[in-house]
């Protein structure tokens, strides 16, 4: 019986497939060495993910002085809206008692037998009409024609004081919708910081700053540590504005606020010189303009002083080339040297 088997070639076959399987994987392999992960980019050093964040901090802070800015224009176009819609409502009162006035002589006329036109015109539900019809109001007596006038006055104006606040509506609709844009910016950019930071160590996280020059004063000393001696600054409300700013060494960075417990970098020095009876407007682009511009030779303690080209960061000069700011989310109000960020102007507004 075993002389009638058949040879086996499965054997054979099966090695062959098998060997061109193992080609087949060696191949892929080797492919995907070449251009797959096997050469992926390298991973950042601390110092490039540290350079990349002191940037996305720049761009955010640009990015929060146009919140800043639009939030302002917003309250300030909600607080007109309001104005005018509480002047149309005095306004509608007025023309309401005086239309109540005319009614009593309208009920007196007919009880007496008749009604004057003018009188019909001016107790319409139709405004329009009652407007276009000065024919009507012509043929009214002196004394009802001067109350039938400010009737119509009064409808005018409360036309023109709604078209206005549809305006003002129109204006608060649109700074809404700007200040979602920048909100917007300003939460991406730091969370794409946040995450490039969660990849770093503790001790590489505390090198991340406005460059070279912050991370080199931070590792000195903390927020109050290195403080400069006491400069004698030119008048009491400098004075009382740097007194307010050593007060808060140490408050966290939050972007868009303004105090009493966190700033960002324009709400520390607006907060500042409010203590101090200065109001200042509330970004860093506007307090610029605040005051008259000064040289950097010329700088005293209170003296406002801006950096970047695009004016997006503000701190207040405490003497000896020293400032305090709120620099950004990655460290508190602190005391800093000037010349740790690029210097684009200074402001004196007491």
């Amino acid at each position: 019986m075993g002389a009638h088997r058949k040879p086996r070639q499965r054997a054979t076959g099966g090695g062959r497939a098998r060997t061109a399987a193992t080609i087949t994987l060696a191949g892929a392999a080797t492919a995907t060495g070449l251009g797959g992960t096997g050469h992926a980019d390298p991973q950042p050093t601390a110092a490039q993910v540290r350079a990349k964040v002191d940037k996305l901090y720049q761009e955010a802070e640009v990015a929060t002085e146009k919140y800043n800015g639009a939030k302002e224009k917003a309250a300030t176009a909600e607080r007109r809206l309001e104005e005018l819609r509480d002047e149309a409502a005095r306004k509608e009162d007025r023309l309401n008692t005086a239309r109540e006035a005319l009614g009593s002589v309208a009920a007196a006329q007919y009880r007496s037998g008749g009604l004057d036109p003018a009188l019909q015109l001016a107790l319409s539900t139709d405004p329009d009409g009652y407007l276009d019809g000065a024919a009507f109001v012509e043929r009214a007596g002196s004394r009802q024609k001067a109350a039938v006038g400010r009737v119509r006055k009064q409808l005018r104006d409360i036309e023109q004081l709604r078209g206005a606040a549809r305006l003002e509506l129109s204006s608060l609709k649109s700074r809404r919708a700007e200040l979602k844009r920048h909100r917007e910016t300003v939460t991406g950019k730091l969370e794409t910081a946040r995450r490039l930071l969660s990849g770093l160590t503790a001790e590489e996280r505390a090198g991340v700053g406005h460059g070279t020059a912050a991370r080199a004063s931070r590792s000195a000393s903390g927020p109050r540590g290195a403080l400069p001696a006491p400069a004698q600054a030119p008048n009491s409300r400098a004075a009382a504005a740097v007194a307010y700013a050593h007060q808060k060494l140490g408050s966290p960075y939050v972007w868009g606020a303004t105090g009493p417990n966190a700033f960002d970098c324009s709400g520390l020095t607006q907060a500042a010189y409010r203590a101090a009876g200065v109001s200042l407007p509330r970004t860093t682009y506007a307090q610029i303009d605040a005051g008259r511009r000064v040289p950097r030779s010329e700088l005293r303690p209170g003296d406002l002083v801006f950096f970047y080209s695009g004016i997006s960061h503000v701190g207040i000069y405490i003497g000896k080339g020293q400032m305090i700011h709120a620099p950004n989310p990655s460290a508190p109000v602190r005391v800093a040297p000037v010349d740790e960020m690029p210097f684009a102007g200074a402001a004196r507004v007491a």
